[in-house]
């Protein structure tokens, strides 16, 4: 059994239920949602929210709007390429294939970069991701789908992934891109509308949650929503993961001669969350034991088996099981780990970080709005 446990509310909603629960709402048969004529899905990456919680001043619309219940939970792992998959398209990672940040491509043996490699890596973003998007059920059931997004974003790789089916809508403002989903729910009776809001984000990986550029991101983010809400139109405001500073002195190094390495062919993941892929012959037992023994401190470990026997990446094809890891390895507390061997470094200059199973990297965000705010 996996001794990796996702941390915080087990009774949150997950994720993978945002994109069915509002196609539903707009036939007027949602279980948690009242109906609303269109609605937005914004998603504010890397705002968690024990950290919206704890910087309520500097978000006062969205910290008042959000109850103590208002809370969803993100998936394994809590990164970016796993978890916007899961909230367009209704599906655990073991299902839509986007199971980490760098995962191993079982056809050519390489990492691929699920974020930002699909050209340069060789992934078809229409195989690649295996499940239908919540774009492409609206249009089956004969309804609008728009995305609102950065123009940078404008057919990459990831968004062919997972946009497949909306109509991309460029806006490099944040609050023109909340003003512009607003709009189009409007105009569009019974669409489906998703905004995607990454600054945040950035501003976490560059500089920390607590930082000024971090703290100036959120109120940013929080002014896009002083309009109202259009009349008949619901808004769900949500976010892919959380997200923890991590200092120097808790960066766990690998490097040459290290036993953690041995049988050890590729470094997957990212810091926060680690896919060991290993060489032929080595046994996945075995190299789970030392990283156990030597990582006590900095991480949790699991073996591919364990990890899915035991439900952490949900139901998994068997298509996608080789792309996870042989061994995987959560990060503690505020941990890291980097392959020290590599000569780019710049990587460890990341302040803020998530992937693993802390609660304030799995605690999102859930709150409504406009026609399906709570009563």
């Amino acid at each position: 059994m996996s001794l990796i446990v996702p941390g915080g509310p087990a009774n949150a909603r997950s994720l993978t239920e945002l994109a069915p629960e509002s196609l539903r709402a707009l036939d007027g048969r949602g279980t948690w949602l009242a109906p609303a004529t269109s609605l937005v899905l914004v998603v504010v990456d890397g705002l968690g929210a024990i950290q919206l919680r704890a910087h309520a001043g500097h978000a006062r619309r969205l910290a008042g709007a959000m109850a103590r219940r208002d809370t969803a939970r993100s998936v394994f792992p809590s990164t970016t390429a796993a978890a916007l998959t899961s909230i367009l398209t209704g599906a655990d990672p073991g299902r839509h294939g986007l199971a980490g940040y760098r995962v191993r491509d079982p056809e050519r043996g390489t990492l691929a970069n699920q974020l930002n490699g699909y050209e340069r890596d060789g992934l078809d973003p229409s195989t690649w991701q295996r499940e239908p998007t919540v774009f492409e059920q609206a249009l089956a059931d004969g309804r609008r789908a728009f995305a609102v997004g950065l123009g940078e974003y404008a057919g990459t790789g990831f968004s062919r992934a997972v946009l497949r089916g909306a109509e991309y809508v460029a806006e490099d403002g944040v609050r023109a891109r909340v003003a512009t989903a607003y709009a189009l729910a409007a105009a569009h009776p019974g669409a489906f509308v998703y905004c995607y809001l990454p600054e945040v984000d950035k501003a976490g990986h560059r500089h920390g949650v607590d930082s000024p550029q971090w703290l100036a991101a959120l109120e940013d983010v929080d002014a896009a929503f002083a309009a109202p809400v259009p009349a008949g139109v619901g808004v769900i405001v949500t976010a892919d993961h959380g997200m923890v500073d991590v200092p120097r002195r808790r960066h766990d190094l690998l490097d040459h001669g290290d036993p953690r390495l041995d049988g050890v062919a590729l470094i997957g993941g990212e810091p926060r969350l680690l896919h060991l892929y290993l060489d032929d012959g080595a046994q996945a037992e075995t190299v789970a034991a030392t990283w156990t023994r030597l990582s006590e401190r900095s991480g949790v470990v699991a073996t591919r088996d364990a990890a899915v026997a035991s439900g952490l990446f949900g139901e998994v094809d068997a298509a996608v099981a080789p792309r996870i890891g042989d061994v995987l390895v959560a990060a503690r507390g505020t941990w890291a780990f980097y392959d020290d061997r590599l000569a780019d470094k710049r990587s460890q200059a990341m302040v803020g970080q998530h992937g693993s199973v802390t609660p304030e990297e799995t605690s999102v965000p859930l709150i409504l709005l406009g026609a399906v705010a709570r009563r």
